[in-house]
């Protein structure tokens, strides 16, 4: 071995490491699960109810919320007698994001701990959250500022229809 394959073979030997961790690099961010309108549930419970979130109005939302924990509350927070989905779109979504730097609603003065803390609340007995796709990719928003516990539709309002069709009631907080 000459001096050349001797300094070639020394600078494969020490970028290896670099090379491998290229070469096995996953990216670490979990995406957001997806479902398909026929992929939504039927109605398996006493009670089966879809909540729409498509306001802008901050204390609404968290009306709308006290009003998920207490429908829970009459079925002594029982997944196996209510079920309930909440369906954000358009200015919903907004509540279910962990920052808004970026976005239309980045100035807005919005509690987003207290939202994230009060949503996983409901998320311990199994109420789910659909966000609208539709609504994400035409305002732009990035998929890793949603809370993980939420779940991406193709449409909202397609989703509230389907889960209808599926035997969910409906609910609209004015």
């Amino acid at each position: 071995m000459d001096r050349r394959d001797f300094f070639k073979m020394g600078s494969l030997t020490l970028s290896m490491p670099f090379l491998i961790r290229g070469a096995f690099a996953q990216e670490k961010k979990e995406q957001l699960p997806r479902l398909n309108l026929e992929d939504l549930p039927q109605k398996e419970t006493e009670d089966a109810v879809v909540y729409h979130c498509d306001f802008p109005q901050e204390s609404r939302f968290h009306a709308m919320l006290t009003n998920m924990r207490n429908h829970l509350s009459a079925y002594d927070f029982d997944p196996f007698r209510i079920k309930l989905i909440l369906v954000a779109n358009g200015a919903g979504v907004k509540f279910f994001m962990r920052t808004h730097k970026g976005t239309r609603w980045e100035k807005e003065k919005i509690d987003l701990k207290r939202a994230e803390e009060r949503l996983s609340y409901l998320s311990q007995f199994e109420v789910e959250f659909y966000i609208c796709d539709i609504t994400i990719r035409s305002l732009k928003l990035k998929y890793e500022n949603f809370f993980d516990f939420v779940k991406i539709v193709p449409s909202g309002v397609g989703s509230v229809g389907r889960l209808q069709t599926n035997g969910f009631g409906y609910i609209k907080v004015l």
